[in-house]
């Protein structure tokens, strides 16, 4: 079985293509590589002349870098998007992907902690080489820290009690595999929502262990400066925490969805949103892979 198997199928793809309205000379980012289905996709519209980048912090992506000269993979995190690109002598692109979505080879692999159906390691780390894991957050971080990173990333209104008890739990016997955090989590979970809220809560330890949502903010605001007037910008978010950000962002130019206007009354935006309601896969999409089924796609122009 190949790399490229093993991550799930791109979401949404024709759909991403058609909103980036791609130019077969342009210059083109694709911030989240994973399996390269989007990428391949995009240099199949590409013409001899056009270039795609390609980012992703996680090693095992590099297995997926199409074998094309148009092709550079960048092994970084988004959020140094511009000193990259800089560095290979690039100051605009036409257009940029982002597909935040976690991938299947990452929910199916025991030794990443991403998913609560193995008893592996509570690592979560998208970037092997980054210090913090998840076992690391809910052996240190203090009893305030902790329920905020529940309550705000994962949406648990038990987040309170939660972290209460991984502080008293700690004390005995630290934090290191799956099966520890959940015999300390499930007791303030209900049987028929039990699923749905471990999702919430390794959701939240995920996003804090890669600094998530710090990372999508500073890719969105780097966009403004990089994209050429009338390139675009297409981001696939799934859950509501992302896409808040890049909705309100997309439309205001701000993270909160403070609308600012000119003496006319005209937003003022260096954005134009490109379709006002978010796109969604159709039923077919989400029959043969499920896992696409709260996927959002949105788009936005620079003006």
């Amino acid at each position: 079985m190949n790399a490229l198997s093993t991550y799930h199928n791109p979401a949404l793809l024709t759909e991403t293509l058609d909103g980036l309205n791609i130019r077969p000379d342009g210059i083109y980012v694709d911030a989240t590589l994973g399996g390269g289905g989007h990428s391949k996709a995009i240099l199949n519209r590409l013409n001899d002349k056009g270039r795609l980048f390609g980012f992703d912090q996680d090693e095992d992506a590099e297995e997926n870098i199409p074998r094309d000269a148009r092709f550079t993979f960048v092994r970084s995190n988004f959020r140094y998007l511009i000193t990259f690109l800089d560095w290979y002598g690039v100051t605009k692109i036409d257009g940029m992907i982002g597909d935040l979505g976690v991938s299947s080879h990452h929910f199916d692999d025991e030794t990443r902690g991403f998913s609560f159906r193995f008893d592996g390691k509570l690592d979560m780390r998208m970037n092997k080489r980054a210090e913090k894991t998840a076992a690391d957050i809910l052996n240190t971080y203090s009893e305030e820290q902790l329920a905020d990173v529940f309550y705000l990333y994962g949406e648990l209104r038990t987040a309170r009690a939660i972290a209460k008890s991984i502080v008293r739990k700690r004390t005995d016997h630290a934090f290191e595999k799956i099966s520890d955090l959940l015999d300390t989590v499930k007791p303030f979970f209900s049987r028929e929502k039990e699923k749905k809220q471990l999702a919430q809560a390794f959701q939240a330890l995920r996003i804090e262990v890669n600094n998530e949502m710090d990372a999508l903010k500073e890719l969105l605001l780097q966009s403004l400066q990089i994209l050429t007037p009338g390139g675009r910008i297409a981001v696939i978010t799934y859950h509501s925490l992302e896409d808040r950000i890049v909705k309100n962002f997309f439309k205001t130019g701000n993270f909160e969805g403070k609308i600012v206007q000119d003496f006319y009354g005209n937003i003022q935006s260096s954005l134009k949103v490109v379709n006002n309601k978010a796109i969604v896969p159709t039923d077919a999409e989400i029959e043969q892979n499920p896992r696409v089924r709260s996927a959002k796609l949105r788009i936005a122009e620079k003006l």
